[in-house]
């Protein structure tokens, strides 16, 4: 039997199979495509999936191939979002097409063992209190794979999701985008055109071509299953800009909606949902992926915890607990985006008018609205899942109650004295980190050797359900962080969130 059948071999299938086999799980990943498609659907890596990446040592080819934009958009609101200022390594958006996205995470899953069925479909999935089977349709005929777990990676419309009978409640498409991947020969020297006509966005890419996204009064009402042509989007670029900047090559040609849903559950059993498969949503901000891979890297070291026989009672609760508000606040936001950026009526002309001031005047609110889209300020509260009582380490992997930096993200600290310059080089292996820090001198030796180290120490092993599965690292910061200031313990968890800290003692 197989520890878990990934059904699914897109970014989100294809990271959290990597993950699995990172700590020697075994997976098997069916895929019902032939080939990948060579239309990368998004293109926006976010600072905190750059994070995500670099946990494991795997940022730099994304980066290194990527084109940087420190800026993002709202709703396509000309005044841009800045992301400079967040506190990051990564302080930019990456623009890199989905397909090399994947063709580096399936590097990375070979590298670890793993391989992909393709042309191999799910039918339909059932379960019982052992596990789970999955019918599958491969190019020599049906068979069934039986797993311990199976997790949904399998888009939107996933058999995954309708044979375990989750609902996907949520509304329908109103409104309708065109897409198109083009040569420019006199590109715009602006990232968005936008006029009462309606409004496009223009993303260049590292080959030459360019990207072409937006919504037009006439195009808003045309379904999105209907083919786009070039003619049709050279119009709906000429009727807004007056031009359409030297057009040609169309390399892809499609439409997109703004049909909103989400999973009522992420789990049921032994049955998981991760990514497009558990919300679907416009396309706006470029958003969807990235959450999906966010989606798959809390997953992985629970799932995996759980088919070693070393999670926690109620780990794998947390994975719904700490997900389905992320995806509810993921719906939220590009349903307001749509209706800032899909039409251009004289009341939407004047509410983008407004929020344009807001985030020109008001550095606040432009980076509020830029940590949301980054997701670096995506925090896991002690609410979200089972936890210890109040100034007790939590005892689940969710956030522990009473300590200030419980369940929120972990920057990459620089370190002193550790074995690695900073914390996210630490992870790489997929255990926890346990830190032991302080200002200088010997105070973060203190802080290992002092009276409550052992308990520290006991109380990460109950989380981390095995005291191999722990890292413990002593060193002094050497980069400041709101919230991190006077920390002796940090128990970081292998996705990058804090488990429970503990404030420096003065003996």
């Amino acid at each position: 039997m197989n520890d878990v059948v990934v059904v699914g071999a897109g970014p989100v299938g294809l990271l959290l199979a990597a993950e699995l086999r990172l700590v020697g799980v075994g997976v098997t990943v069916i895929e019902r495509a032939a080939a990948r498609s060579p239309h990368s659907k998004a293109l926006t890596l976010h600072p905190r999936t750059l994070e995500v990446l670099a946990m494991r040592g795997l940022a730099g080819p994304f980066v290194r191939e990527g084109v940087p934009m420190p800026t993002g958009h709202y709703g396509g609101l000309p005044v841009r979002l800045d992301f400079s200022v967040l506190d990051t390594r990564f302080p930019y958006t990456l623009v890199l097409p989905q397909l090399r996205t994947e063709q580096l995470l399936e590097e990375r899953l070979r590298e670890l063992g793993g391989e992909i069925r393709w042309e191999h479909r799910a039918l339909e999935v059932r379960q019982d209190a052992d596990g789970a089977e999955v019918d599958v349709a491969g190019p020599e005929g049906t068979y069934t794979l039986r797993a311990a777990w199976v997790v949904g990676c399998d888009g939107a419309g996933s058999t995954v999701r309708s044979s375990a009978g989750i609902d996907f409640p949520g509304t329908p498409a109103t409104v309708t985008g065109f897409l198109g991947d083009v040569v420019l020969d006199a590109p715009p020297s602006v990232p968005s055109v936008d006029n009462e006509h309606g409004g496009f966005l223009v993303v260049p890419l590292a080959d030459g071509h360019h990207r072409i996204a937006g919504t037009t009064g006439e195009s808003l009402t045309i379904p999105a299953d209907q083919p786009l042509t070039f003619d049709e989007l050279r119009g709906y670029v000429r009727q807004v800009a007056g031009t359409d900047f030297g057009m040609r090559a169309p390399r892809w040609l499609s439409r997109f909606g703004n049909a909103s849903r989400q999973a009522a559950r992420y789990r049921d059993g032994r049955i998981l949902l991760a990514g497009d498969a558990a919300h679907m949503h416009m396309p706006m901000g470029g958003q969807g992926l990235n959450v999906g891979l966010q989606d798959a890297f809390n997953l992985g070291w629970k799932l995996a915890a759980a088919c070693q026989g070393r999670a926690p009672e109620g780990l794998l609760d947390t994975y719904h607990a700490e997900r389905h508000p992320v995806g509810a606040g993921l719906l939220e936001n590009t349903q307001a985006q749509t209706v800032l950026g899909a039409t251009r009526t004289a009341d939407v002309r004047a509410l983008r008018s407004v929020f344009g001031r807001l985030l020109a005047a008001h550095p606040a609110v432009n980076r509020q609205f830029a940590g949301e889209l980054s997701a670096l300020d995506v925090a896991y509260h002690p609410a979200a899942g089972k936890s210890g009582e109040a100034g007790e380490p939590g005892e689940s992997g969710g956030a522990g109650g009473g300590h200030s930096l419980a369940g929120s993200r972990a920057p990459d600290l620089g370190l002193d004295g550790a074995p690695e310059p900073s914390l996210y080089p630490l992870l790489a292996d997929g255990r926890f980190v346990l830190l032991h820090l302080g200002p200088g001198g010997d105070a973060g030796h203190r802080a290992a050797d002092g009276p409550g180290a052992a308990d520290a120490r006991a109380a990460a092993e109950a989380i981390a359900g095995s005291p191999d599965r722990i890292r413990t690292v002593t060193a002094r910061p050497t980069t400041a962080h709101d919230g991190w200031a006077g920390r002796s313990t940090v128990l970081v968890r292998p996705d990058g969130h804090v488990a429970w800290d503990a404030a420096l003692s003065s003996r």
